[in-house]
């Protein structure tokens, strides 16, 4: 299901065989939420725009409109025009971060909804029959993600309570996909590496979840505050443990910059809503730095966002018009301007494929490291 096709020191250069197709990877996860882009982007607006995977949140569409109602309408896929492989969270980091009022028990999660205050219970195997009852191609076992930094022995208790929880999540996926009235009996997956900002807990915990034998390996509960060197440094422990013959997504990052760091690093999978978010507040990115396309210097500026990007909004558009509707309140500067974003994520992906095809992505790395954060 995944093989490396080429390495450059720990940067890998794969394909990842699913049963919605095959995935160049390093690859960028589009986040479409509720099933759509925030900023009124659509399925088939991604396929022009070098999408390959597209995300969605197993506990925002648990509340609305319900995971049995999208299982009556044929799935994600019918649902929302999407025809490419699917991830689904497993709604845990949700829970965690929107939920005020949770408690965690063995069995599971009981906790309010943020919407309208209803009690909700989530544990394995409910976040597999969700998961399942959504059609995606991949999903996200059910976990715990501690706030950094957590105490140590209480990180040590929850990820071995992760565990157990991975554990019934096997179990509940392989009975899922033996049911007649499943939709895709070809389910997916990936288990998730936790342990906070501990290497020792982070490093004994892919160890165990590696002899699984899952789809795919995660490392979530980072990019949440701590210092990016911080994640870097869990990244470069944890990398080893994982099965060489697997993909490894890292949850939730994020910058460009981070994205370059943490290919070179042997992660083959991001999703973030960065691109999506910071594009609705007008700052853009480009391959001179961000853009806060909100100055009053673009103003009368005829350029397009980025004079080397080939996007659909750059080859029609100019910084003065978007920044106009973004000032406006039109909804159309928001799609303009998050389009341009998440085809600048998809096409920086494509060109760390093929720098790593070349044997040259050290060089692209080093250079470009030092501008993709910049402020213009």
């Amino acid at each position: 299901m995944f093989k490396v096709l080429k390495k450059q020191g720990n940067a890998r250069r794969g394909e990842f065989v699913t049963p919605h197709g095959t995935v160049q990877t390093p690859a960028f996860m589009n986040v479409a939420t509720c099933g759509a882009i925030k900023g009124a982007v659509s399925a088939l607006d991604l396929k022009k725009i070098k999408c390959q995977v597209q995300l969605c949140n197993t506990y925002h569409l648990h509340l609305r409109p319900g995971d049995i109602k999208v299982k009556q309408m044929g799935g994600l896929h019918k649902f929302t025009r999407w025809n490419g492989p699917i991830l689904t969270d497993s709604g845990g980091f949700q829970v965690f971060s929107l939920a005020k009022l949770r408690n965690i028990k063995e069995e599971g999660v009981y906790f309010n909804s943020h919407i309208d205050g209803r009690k909700i219970f989530m544990g394995p195997e409910e976040s597999m029959q969700i998961q399942s009852n959504l059609g995606s191609t991949i999903a996200m076992a059910f976990d715990e993600c501690v706030e950094n930094p957590s105490p140590y022995d209480y990180t040590k208790d929850s990820v071995q309570r992760t565990t157990r929880w991975l554990k019934r999540c096997i179990d509940e996926m392989n009975r899922l996909n033996g049911l007649d009235d499943t939709i895709n009996k070809k389910q997916m997956l990936f288990g998730i590496n936790q342990g906070g900002i501990y290497e020792d807990l982070r490093i004994e915990h892919m160890k165990e979840i590696a002899e699984l034998g899952l789809d795919g390996y995660a490392i979530g509960g980072l990019a949440v505050g701590e210092p990016a060197q911080v994640m870097y440094k869990i990244i470069e422990a944890v990398e080893p443990f994982a099965p060489e013959n697997k993909i490894r997504y890292l949850m939730g990052v994020g910058t460009p910059v981070n994205i370059l760091e943490s290919v070179a690093r042997g992660v083959d999978l991001f999703d973030c809503v960065m691109p999506s978010r910071n594009a609705r507040h007008g700052h853009l990115f480009t391959k001179v730095g961000i853009r806060n396309i909100n100055n009053l210097k673009y103003e009368t500026d005829e350029s397009p966002i980025d004079e080397t990007c080939e996007c659909p909004v750059c080859k029609n558009y100019s910084r003065a018009y978007i920044r106009h509707l973004l000032k406006s309140g039109e909804m159309l500067g928001m799609r303009l301007a998050v389009i341009h974003n998440l085809y600048f994520y998809n096409n920086l992906m494509e060109i760390i494929r093929k720098h790593l095809d070349n044997g040259t992505y050290t060089q692209f790395y080093e250079k470009y490291k030092e501008i993709l954060g910049k402020r213009i």
